[in-house]
Parts: structure tokens; sequence; C-alpha cells
């Protein structure tokens, strides 16, 4: 099998390509997504490429980013559009909630919406407002919506060809932070992966720790770091990569074998997904928890200006703390 080494960045571009020449009902748009490639470079060279009909620039108007998005997968097409930050979203949520959401229901399955939104989030690059939310939960509470959110290369490829073939609108969340810190060999052509599928990245048998995004690369750090301090604890690291479905079943059979469950997320606490965690783990496997489980979150404040980031946010340092405060 052929392969190639590549960032998050250049798995989405290459996901992008592959099933732009498999299909070509596929079009991909955003603020300048076009010409330029978006502000992250995310699509850059699929117009000179493909051509301005199927790669373009859409208008400033998440509403009509989204809505468009809508219309064009109701009409055949599979979009992949482009919300340039996740912070700006919230004024294409009245597209994607009551309408993107519900075409199949409201249709009685005449009519599906085969539409993927992707969208940066996160924190940890000291941005302005709107640049650094983490509103994953926000998407999740929507019937309707499926929501992913990969963390390596070969998990956003995988993930992102299987958002585009679905048939049922799905918003897919990168996180910026990560777009370019590391590469790996991936398939050159074409794989997918199963949506609401989680991935047990690390085995282990003392804790059971579940996140997601870019709060996997600090978990692996936190679990460097205690090493480097003579702390041989086992833990299981298990890598959600759908947010909706959850794969409740990976989650609940490890807590089963180690007995502890700590969920690790960027985004504010209320309303979290490690509630979400939390609370199925409780109805299926609480005889087996020999402690109670534990959520790491942010603050439920507004995300700080870049001086106080590192406060707000949750690092390797502050999930290191909470595994010691588990395991003693």
């Amino acid at each position: 099998m052929e392969t190639v080494k590549l960032n998050n960045i250049g798995a989405i571009t290459n996901a992008l390509e592959v099933m732009m020449e498999r299909d070509k009902s596929i079009i991909v748009y955003g603020e300048d997504a076009g010409f330029e490639g978006g502000v992250f470079r995310a699509t850059q060279g699929l117009q000179k490429k493909f051509g301005v009909d199927r790669v373009f620039d859409a208008p400033i108007s998440e509403s009509a980013i989204v809505g468009s998005a809508l219309g064009s997968a109701m009409a055949g097409l599979r979009p992949v559009a482009e919300i340039q930050f996740s912070g700006f979203v919230f004024y294409g949520l009245g597209q994607l909630f009551p309408n993107a959401a519900r075409m199949r229901n409201r249709s009685r399955g005449k009519l599906c919406a085969p539409l993927v939104l992707r969208m940066p989030v996160g924190g940890g690059v000291k941005a302005l407002e709107h640049h650094s939310e983490a509103l994953e939960a926000l998407f999740t509470h929507i019937p309707g919506l499926k929501v992913v959110m990969p963390a390596t290369p070969y998990d956003t490829k995988g993930l992102l060809i299987s958002a585009i073939e679905d048939n049922d609108p799905v918003v897919f969340l990168e996180h910026k932070h990560d777009y370019r810190a590391f590469k790996e060999e991936i398939p050159a052509g074409y794989y997918t992966l199963e949506i609401g599928k989680a991935d047990v990245k690390v085995e282990g048998d003392d804790l059971t720790l579940v996140t997601y995004g870019h709060m996997l690369h600090e978990t692996t750090a936190a679990l460097k770091l205690l090493r480097e301090e003579g702390k041989e604890y086992s833990v299981e690291v298990i890598d959600l990569r759908s947010l909706k479905p959850l794969d409740t079943k990976t989650v609940v059979e490890s807590v089963k074998k180690t007995g502890r469950l700590l969920v690790v997320s960027e985004s504010v606490q209320s309303g979290s997904i490690t509630a979400e965690i939390i609370t199925r783990v409780n109805e299926e496997a609480f005889d087996n928890l020999v402690a109670a489980p534990v959520r790491l979150n942010a603050p439920d404040v507004t995300v700080p200006l870049p001086a106080l980031e590192n406060e707000f946010g949750v690092n390797k340092d502050k999930i290191a703390t909470v595994i010691k405060e588990i395991l003693g």
C-alpha cells in the first residue's frame, strides 16, 4: 500500500482531493477557501485542480454558507463547506439546527442532507475573541447531526472521507493547534473509518482516561511527564474520535477492567461531553467502579484573552496532577 507522510492539514487536503476525484458531485467552499485555499490552507491547490465551479469562495455570511450547503445537498450534491472559525458559526445555526439536522425526519426520509461542515476549533494558539472556542457539546445536543473530532492525520483523513460519504449532515471539528504539529504515515489513497467508533490508543489496567481532539496529545504529554517523575501508572487512553454517536461500549468495557474513570475535555464544564460520558458509565458500569468518576474541563467562563489562556485551558500539567490525585 502506498503511503504518504502528512500532518492534519495535509490529511484534510488529501481526503478532499481523493474524494473529489472519485465523486463529481462533491463541491468545496467557504470564506477564502477557493483561490487562497482557506486561512489555514486546508483547501490549497484544489481550485486549480478541480476548477472554480467545484472549489470556490463564499461570502462572509455563515447563514448563507450553511443554507447553501443544505440546498445543494438536497439537490443532489455533496457539499463540504468550511466555517472559518467555530466561533463564527452561530449565525449559521438557524440553518443547521432547525433545517439541515431535521431534513430527513421532516421529509419522512424522502430527502436527506449529505453535507459536511468543517470548522477549526479550540485554543492554545493565543488567538483573539471568537477564535478559540470549544463548542463541540453544543452540536451533540441536536438530533440528526453527527459530530466528529479526530486528533491524528490517519483518523482525520479516514473520518473526513466517511463524513463526505454519509447521507446525513456531519459537523467535522478540527483543532487548529494540531493542524501542523506533527506528521505520520497514512495511506495515500481511499480508506474510511467508522463514525461513532472510539479508538484505544494506549492499553492499561489502573485507570480509563477518555478524551478527544487536542486533549489526546496533552494526555500523551502528561503520561510522559509522569514517567519522567518515576510514576509508572497503567492508564488506558481512549480517543473518542466521534462525539455523536458516542462509542459508549468501548468506554464501558474499559471501565469494567480498570474500575476508574477520568474524562478530559478542553470545553467549559457545564453541559460538556465529560458529563455525558460519566452519566453513561454510571448507568452501565456503576457496580464496577472502585472510585467516583472524575472530569477535567476548563472553567465556566468566557475564553480569556491570550495573557490568561494558559491558566484557563486544560494542559498536560493539569492532567498529570489529576491522574496523581486519582492513583496516588
